[in-house]
C-alpha cells in the first residue's frame, strides 16, 4: 500500500531527536531514521532510508537473519507485532557485534511500525548466572555422585530466579534429568505420558537447536522457549505450559561434555535472559562437566580399591583355609580313630547286663559327647574340603522343609514356632542337592539355636530375576556390633555354645553355586539371612 500522504516524516520529529536508535518502517521502506541509528550502523541517515529493510537485515543482522526476516514478513503482511522486546545481535559501525533489544510499536498509521533499539550491555542476567556459578561450585565439588552434581547445578540456576533443566543424551534421544520447573505442569505431563518425566524420551531430531548446541559445543540463546515446548510436548501439556509460564520466556542452552563425550544440555529459561549471558552459562556447563569427570574418576578409583580389597580378602581367606585344611586333616586322622573305638566301647557297655542306672547314664553321656565331637570334625572338614557341585534339578523349598524335619530338640524343651512361606511359582534350580541340603540345614539350625524359648523362625522361598531367594529370620539377640560379613568366617562365634562353622559352610556352598549370601540385623529383634541362588550354578568366587 502506498504511503499515506497525510502522514509525513515531520510527524515523527520526536523520534529524530531521541538518543536511542529508532526508525519508522513501512513494508520495505525505512520512512524515518534518526541520527542515533545511523551512528550505530555507521552510515548516513540518507543511506539508511535509501536501503531496503531486507538489505539492512542482511548487512547488519546476518546472524539473526532467519528469525528477523520472519518478523519482518509478518509486519509486511500486516501480521501482529511482537508483544515483547526481542533480542538481536547487530554488526555495528566498528565491526563488532552489539546485543540489542528491539521494541515494536504502532506508527501513525496501521501500515507503519516504530522500531526502537536499546543497548543490552548493562543487563544483569550475566551477573546473576555468575553468582549461580559461584554458589554451585562448593556444593558440586563436595558431591559424590553424578546425580548430586546435576541437582546442585540446576538448583543454583533456579535460585537466581530462572527455570532450569538438564536434558541428558542417550543414543539418539534426550531424557529429562534434574529440573526446576512448575510442579503442576510436570505432574500433568506425567499423568498424560503415564510415566515419570525422567522416563520420557525425546528424539534428538525434534530439538534441532539443541543438536546444534552439542555439535558446535557452544551455548546458544533461544528467543522463544515456549515455541520449543510446542514442538516437543502433547497438545494438552503445551496448553498447560502456555497457561502456567509467563509469556516472552527465553532460553539459554549450554552443552555439557564429560571426557570429550556429550552428556547433555543445561538449559535456563527466563523472561530477562539475554544472548550476552550465553558465555557465562557455557562456562558454568564446562565446570559441571569437569566436576562430573572428577566424580567418575573417584568412582572408578573407589571400585578398583574395593576390588583390590576383595581380592586381598579372598587371598587371606584362601590361605587361612589352606592352613585350616592341613590342621583339619591331622585332627580327622588323630581324632576319628579314637572316636570309633569309644563308640564301639559304648555299644559293648550298653549290652552289659549288670550296668545300673548310673552306669547307663554315664554311657549315654559318653555316647552323646562322642557323637558331638564327631559332628565337629565333620563340620571342620566341610569347611575346608573343595566343593565341586554336581548339578541336578532341585526344589529349594523341599530342602528347607527337609531341614526342619531333621531338627530334634530335647523332649522337654520349649517348642519354637516355624512359619514357612513359599511362593507357588518358585522354579526348580540346578544345584548339588547334598550341598544345598547341608547349607539349608545349617541356616535353620543357626536360627533355632539363636531363638529364645517360644520364639518364631520365619522362612521364605521366592523367585527373583534369574534365581531363587531363601530368607531365614529369627528372634534371637541379632548380630553383634561388627561387620555382618564376619559372621561367615570360620570360628566366628556369636554364642557361647557355638562352634563358628555352620555359617562358614553355608557361605562356601552358596559361592560354589555362584550365589550370594548376606546377613543383617532385623529392625526390631533378631537376625536375617538371605541366600540368592542362580537357576544354574556359575561359580563366581573361590569356594
Amino acid at each position: 500500500m502506498p504511503p499515506d500522504a497525510s502522514v509525513s516524516p515531520d510527524d515523527y520529529w520526536l523520534l529524530e531527536r531521541l538518543p536511542t536508535p529508532a526508525a519508522v518502517i513501512q513494508g520495505e521502506q525505512v520512512r524515518v531514521a534518526n541520527a542515533a541509528l545511523a551512528a550505530l550502523l555507521g552510515i548516513s541517515v540518507e543511506e539508511v532510508k535509501a536501503t531496503s529493510v531486507s538489505a539492512l537485515i542482511d548487512r547488519f543482522a546476518p546472524v539473526e537473519r532467519r528469525w528477523v526476516d520472519a518478523v519482518h514478513e509478518a509486519l509486511t503482511g500486516e501480521g501482529p507485532r511482537p508483544a515483547h522486546p526481542l533480542w538481536l545481535r547487530l554488526r555495528a559501525a566498528d565491526g563488532r557485534e552489539r546485543t540489542m533489544t528491539a521494541t515494536f510499536a504502532p506508527g501513525a498509521i496501521s501500515e507503519e511500525t516504530v522500531l526502537l533499539l536499546h543497548d543490552a550491555a548493562g543487563e544483569d542476567t550475566t551477573h546473576r548466572l555468575i553468582e549461580a556459578l559461584g554458589a554451585a561450585a562448593s556444593d558440586m565439588l563436595h558431591a559424590r555422585s553424578e546425580q548430586e552434581v546435576l541437582e546442585s547445578a540446576v538448583e543454583a540456576v533456579h535460585q537466581q530466579g530462572f527455570y532450569a533443566a538438564i536434558l541428558l543424551v542417550e543414543g539418539n534421544v534426550f531424557r529429562h534429568g534434574p529440573m526446576r520447573q512448575e510442579p503442576a505442569v510436570v505432574a500433568l505431563a506425567e499423568r498424560l505420558y503415564g510415566a515419570p518425566i525422567s522416563e520420557v524420551r525425546i528424539p534428538l531430531g525434534t530439538l534441532p537447536h539443541l543438536e546444534e548446541v552439542l555439535a558446535r559445543r557452544k551455548a546458544a540463546f533461544h528467543q522463544d522457549a515456549l515455541g520449543v515446548a510446542h514442538r516437543v510436548h502433547a497438545r494438552e501439556v503445551y496448553e498447560d505450559i502456555q497457561r502456567t509460564y509467563p509469556s516472552g520466556l527465553r532460553a539459554l542452552d549450554a552443552p555439557i561434555f564429560v571426557g570429550g563425550q556429550p552428556l547433555g544440555v543445561l538449559s535456563a529459561q527466563g523472561q530477562d535472559l539475554t544472548p550476552a549471558a550465553a558465555s557465562t552459562l557455557e562456562l558454568f556447563a564446562q565446570m559441571v562437566g569437569g566436576v562430573l569427570e572428577n566424580v567418575r574418576h573417584l568412582r572408578t578409583a573407589s571400585e578398583r580399591l574395593a576390588e583390590l580389597s576383595r581380592l586381598q580378602g579372598e587371598l587371606v581367606a584362601h590361605e587361612r583355609l589352606t592352613v585350616l585344611g592341613e590342621a583339619a586333616g591331622v585332627v580327622a586322622h588323630e581324632v576319628r580313630n579314637p572316636l570309633g573305638a569309644i563308640l564301639n566301647a559304648v555299644a559293648v557297655l550298653r549290652r552289659e547286663p549288670h550296668l545300673g542306672p548310673t552306669g547307663h547314664a554315664a554311657v549315654g553321656m559318653m555316647e552323646e559327647e562322642a557323637i558331638r565331637l564327631e559332628d565337629i570334625v565333620r563340620d571342620l572338614l566341610d569347611v575346608v574340603r573343595p566343593l565341586e557341585p554336581r548339578p541336578r534339578p532341585v526344589h529349594l523349598g523341599e530342602l528347607v522343609r527337609r531341614a526342619l524335619g531333621q531338627l530334634h530338640g530335647p523332649p522337654d524343651g520349649p517348642t519354637l514356632r516355624f512359619v514357612v512361606d513359599e511362593a507357588p511359582d518358585t522354579p526348580e534350580l540346578l544345584g548339588d542337592e547334598t550341598l544345598l541340603q547341608l547349607a539349608a540345614t545349617h541356616l535353620v539350625r543357626n536360627a533355632v539355636q539363636a531363638s529364645p524359648p517360644g520364639g518364631r523362625v520365619r522362612l521364605s522361598v521366592e523367585p527373583v530375576p534369574d534365581g531363587v531367594r531363601l530368607v531365614v529370620e529369627d528372634e534371637g539377640p541379632g548380630i553383634p556390633d561388627v561387620d555382618p560379613r564376619r559372621v561367615f568366617e570360620p570360628f566366628f562365634l556369636t554364642r557361647a555354645n557355638g562352634r563358628g562353622l555352620g555359617l562358614a559352610i553355608v557361605k562356601r556352598v552358596v559361592l560354589a553355586h555362584g550365589g550370594q549370601v548376606r546377613a543383617s540385623a532385623r529392625s526390631k529383634q533378631g537376625a536375617r539371612f538371605e541366600v540368592v541362588l542362580p537357576l544354574s550354578p556359575t561359580r563366581t568366587s573361590p569356594a
